[in-house]
């Protein structure tokens, strides 16, 4: 995209340059009357920069907190009466995110043409996933806009307040296996070679340990390491591949459902998710089949996307969501519960924000138990890996006392 130069006026009068990429000079002076009272000359510069915005911008990614601040924003300057052209403008200037800031000058651009906000969001869906298109065209049709990205930013702030305590939940089990992986693996490759060498010289056999222990280091020093590494990989990559056949993605969803530890961790995170979405599309004027197919994609598991979609059929049947998830037997049991007493009361966008908040605690809960367990867990087998490797240099070390006395 070529790169121009406008002479502009700001407010107070001062003569400035921008510097701004666009298609053509209409596309410039269109953007930037938007932003300044008065646009001058604007000349296409042929200078070779060294641009690595678009770099940038291929390489990064929006996150849920990129878009949750984005919406706040967006909320409360559309609240202010803000004209939205000047809204899109001024956010795409203060945008941190390259990705996300060529999105939005698109985005205005395509505004400032006449195309509707959330058509011109579903252009960019690197940005913009259809919870979000379908949340913003319900507030355009409802004329509620602002009040919709409110909620939009308050039901992306709880799922990244969900995924950052799963996240930081991991990340002491994680340093510290790789540093008892790293201590291991150093002892075991430089230490064990210079013990062994001592033990040679000085004679006789060694104990069972300590010989696995050098063997294990000659392996961990040779060509034999590219094995298991090739195994690994190549388990790896299998593994990857068949989780994208459909019976694979059902198995493997099913099974973290119900892995030990982490399955009812998987559950919870999974039903607040659900009814957090669900509730949040409802309560916005989304129609509730448009909202099952929205939730179904975002579900991020396919056993419960499977579960939604059986919901779906059974609700244009004429029958009940709670009913049709209770047949699936995927979420708990209260959940399914209190769903149902949202739709006998009339009152499900409520309910699935009650369920929501109850399953948000408790993975909160379930989170704080499991690093608590982790924890010690991780410190004794840092502990029984360093001992090992001690005491298989320590057993010959006795043997040759007993022999001397």
């Amino acid at each position: 995209m070529p790169t121009f130069i406008a002479e502009v006026r700001d407010a107070r009068g001062n003569v400035k340059k921008e510097k701004i990429a666009a298609s053509s000079p209409e596309q410039v002076r269109s953007i930037l009357q938007n932003q300044y009272p008065t646009v001058g000359t604007i000349k296409k510069t042929f200078s070779i920069d060294l641009d690595f915005s678009w770099i940038e911008s291929r390489i990064s990614n929006v996150t849920i907190k990129d878009k949750a601040i984005f919406s706040r924003q967006f909320a409360a300057m559309v609240n202010a009466g803000v004209a939205m052209v000047r809204s899109l403008g001024v956010l795409s200037e203060q945008c941190p995110n390259p990705k996300l800031k060529k999105a939005l000058v698109a985005i205005s651009s395509e505004v400032q043409q006449g195309t509707s906000l959330s058509e011109a969001m579903r252009k960019h869906p690197d940005c913009f996933d259809t919870l979000y298109i379908s949340m913003v065209q319900a507030g355009e049709v409802g004329g509620v806009l602002d009040e919709v990205l409110n909620r939009l930013a308050k039901v992306l702030e709880d799922m990244a307040r969900l995924k950052n305590q799963v996240k930081s939940a991991m990340a002491y089990p994680t340093v510290v296996g790789l540093l008892a992986v790293v201590v291991f693996l150093a002892m075991t490759i430089f230490l064990i070679p210079i013990f062994a060498g001592i033990f040679e010289s000085l004679g006789g056999e060694l104990p069972a340990l300590t010989a696995f222990m050098v063997f294990l280091s000659g392996v961990l020093r040779s060509w034999r390491i590219i094995i298991p590494i090739i195994v690994i990989i190549v388990t790896s990559i299998a593994v990857r591949q068949y989780y994208k056949t459909p019976i694979g993605r059902v198995q493997i969803d099913g099974w973290l459902l119900k892995a030990p530890i982490f399955g009812d961790l998987n559950e919870k995170s999974a039903v607040a998710r659900f009814c957090r979405i669900f509730g949040t599309l409802t309560r916005s004027g989304v129609p509730i089949l448009n909202s099952l197919d929205i939730v179904r994609d975002t579900a991020g598991n396919q056993v419960i996307a499977n579960a939604i979609e059986a919901a779906k059929l059974e609700i244009q049947q004429g029958g009940m969501i709670s009913l049709a998830l209770q047949k699936e037997k995927v979420f708990p049991v209260m959940a399914i519960q209190m769903i149902s007493i949202g739709e006998e009361t009339g009152e499900l966008d409520s309910m699935l924000m009650k369920v929501a908040d109850f399953y948000e605690d408790e993975v909160e809960q379930a989170v704080k138990a499991l690093t608590s367990l982790i924890e010690p867990l991780m410190m004794v087998g840092l502990a029984g890996m360093v001992g090992v490797i001690l005491l298989s240099m320590y057993l010959p070390l006795f043997k040759i006392f007993d022999q001397l006395g």
